[in-house]
């Protein structure tokens, strides 16, 4: 498991580097990118989603509502039932980094969920998650990564904030999000 995920970091890595030295073409990022993905794909360690893990047949949707602290808006979608956060926010162009297409190697995908007692209807977050979220920026008691958050009928209504600024230590280190 510890194996896989450093190889994961391995590749975002030098994926960061290149762009920074401004030495990566198109083919070599679309290989870098698809390697990854290819890696996250193959490897679901147990007890953890990468996405959805739900099926999302069932048609039923929750109401989320996510506030960006970085430019003050709001926005309130439909989710169904089994998909993540994360996969919600990109479907809706929400910005909602997420650097490791969730794979649970970044901390990009944090949200602060507003109501504690939204909070705790979640499962508890695992080691896995709980090491990430160590490395997010304006960490707080009511924090979860998006793409360990699964909508489900209990969440309707859920509120998180998605915080000014990412922190990827696996990949670069601290950076605000761009405008």
């Amino acid at each position: 498991m510890a194996c896989l995920r450093a190889i994961f970091r391995t590749l975002a890595q030098q994926h960061s580097r290149c762009l920074a030295a401004g030495s990566l073409d198109v083919a070599a990022e679309q290989t870098l990118v698809a390697a990854g993905s290819r890696i996250a794909a193959w490897w679901r360690p147990s007890g953890s989603r990468a996405f959805s893990a739900a099926p999302q047949d069932s048609g039923e949707s929750i109401s989320v509502t996510f506030k960006d602290e970085k430019d003050g808006t709001e926005q309130t979608v439909r989710v169904a039932i089994g998909k993540s956060l994360l996969e919600a926010a990109h479907e809706n162009e929400i910005e909602l980094e997420g650097a490791c297409e969730g794979s649970l190697a970044c901390s990009t995908c944090h949200v602060i969920v507003e109501d504690q007692d939204y909070y705790d209807r979640l499962p508890e977050p695992d080691d896995d998650e709980n090491d990430m979220l160590d490395l997010a920026f304006g960490l707080t008691d009511t924090s979860r990564l998006g793409c360990q958050v699964v909508a489900s009928k209990e969440l309707d209504g859920l509120v998180v904030r998605i915080p000014g600024a990412t922190r990827n230590m696996a990949v670069d280190g601290f950076r605000p999000k761009p405008h």
